[in-house]
């Protein structure tokens, strides 16, 4: 069992073994076969974006920021953003630390503080800094300004960092912050809108930082509180009774979180602007987008109380993966690519028919499955891995 504290590796040490067009790991990485060539061993990372160790500031690598052009939503209309503060006041107390992502024209900045929030404003365009920094100046230290992209921290990409890109490591420690036991909590809550063209690959990237306690997640259980599309939120929160838009996203989104949504905005009480702060000409098109929706991520405190663990979770990311390839089969018939454990031991022991298909699996079943071969002392070898399964999760 993962014990909290014990501490994270900045690269998991979970490895996997290839032979005749198969992975298997055993015993979840602790055990090697001898005859396997040193350079045929490949970790499950191969899987999904790496993680990469910290690295500092220093000349930023080429193609490192590629989207300082991109188009942001902001909250521009007085209305949503008082939405939003009643939305996030809850029982909070006085005084409450917001982590505000890209604020823009600060239009909700203003109604965090005036709620007498604290509020530390990541703002990754340097032309909204100056007005928010002069905001900062006028409410007697209650507002921190930091040239940051929240979404876009501890990069992937090699090399080194500058801003608006940074490590979390580098924010906290500047912040003063330190971690909190996963139990406890965190002492803030972050607040933002998921950038337009890479929001589902955000939100991939949020839950391999929840579920490695990367990141943020590093520091603590950080509730999150982002609009989203409508229909990214649709998927996240979609189960066996919407089997159209259910999919591996949701089972990992819904198994880490209690996901809650809070309000629905249109599109139209948002305004995108470009970089250099100028606002963004409205499109015919624009007026029939989906609407937002603001969601609550707020992680499990018992989420890795079980077998899952921040050292195997990539384990548990490839069943779904390779069990929503093919949704509308019958588990049973996946479980053989999966396992070699007995596919009818496997479900008589999470108590699913011969007849249940992946689409009529609930979240809580996919994590029952998991622990269940995880935990099996029925075989050495518990899992295996199809060698075209190579491309990322996102």
């Amino acid at each position: 069992m993962w014990v909290p504290g014990a501490g994270i590796p900045s690269r998991l040490t979970l490895s996997a073994f290839t032979r005749a067009g198969r992975f298997c790991v055993l015993n979840s990485g602790v055990a090697r076969w001898k005859d396997v060539p040193a350079e045929n061993c490949r970790g499950l990372y191969d899987f999904h974006p790496q993680l990469k160790p910290d690295v500092g500031f220093g000349k930023s690598s080429s193609g490192l920021y590629k989207s300082r052009s991109e188009t942001k939503r902001y909250v521009t209309s007085p209305r949503v953003a008082e939405t939003v503060v009643r939305m996030l006041r809850g029982k909070r107390k006085a005084g409450q630390l917001i982590l505000e992502c890209n604020p823009g024209p600060g239009v909700l900045t203003r109604a965090l503080l005036e709620s007498g929030a604290r509020v530390i404003a990541l703002e990754s365009d340097k032309h909204f800094i100056p007005e928010l920094k002069s905001l900062g100046d006028s409410v007697n230290g209650r507002l921190e300004v930091i040239y940051c992209d929240f979404f876009k921290l501890d990069p992937r990409n090699r090399g080194t960092v500058t801003p608006p890109i940074m490590t979390s490591d580098m924010l906290f420690q500047y912040l003063g912050m330190k971690a909190h036991p996963w139990k406890k909590g965190f002492p803030l809550k972050v607040v933002g809108i998921l950038p337009v063209k890479t929001e589902r690959n955000t939100l991939w990237k949020i839950l391999h930082d929840l579920y490695s306690c990367s990141s943020v997640y590093k520091y603590g259980r950080a509730e999150l509180n982002l609009f989203v599309s409508e229909k990214e939120c649709r998927k996240l929160t979609a189960n066996p009774q919407t089997p159209g838009l259910y999919q591996s996203l949701s089972v990992l989104g819904q198994t880490a979180c209690a996901i809650k949504v809070l309000c629905t905005e249109p599109s139209s009480s948002f305004d995108t602007y470009t970089v250099k702060g100028q606002l963004e000409r409205q499109r015919h098109r624009e007026s029939s987008e989906q609407n937002l929706c603001f969601i609550q991520l707020t992680p499990h405190r018992n989420l890795f109380t079980g077998t899952l663990t921040p050292f195997n979770y990539d384990v548990f990311f490839h069943m779904l993966r390779q069990c929503f390839m093919k949704r509308n089969a019958k588990l049973i018939d996946h479980l053989p690519s999966l396992s070699p454990i007995d596919a009818v031991h496997i479900l008589k022991q999470i108590k699913k028919k011969k007849d249940v298909r992946v689409v009529d699996m609930y979240p809580e079943d996919f994590q029952r499955l998991f622990e269940t071969i995880e935990c099996s002392k029925d075989d050495t070898c518990k899992w295996l891995y199809d060698e075209f399964m190579e491309d990322t999760l996102a």
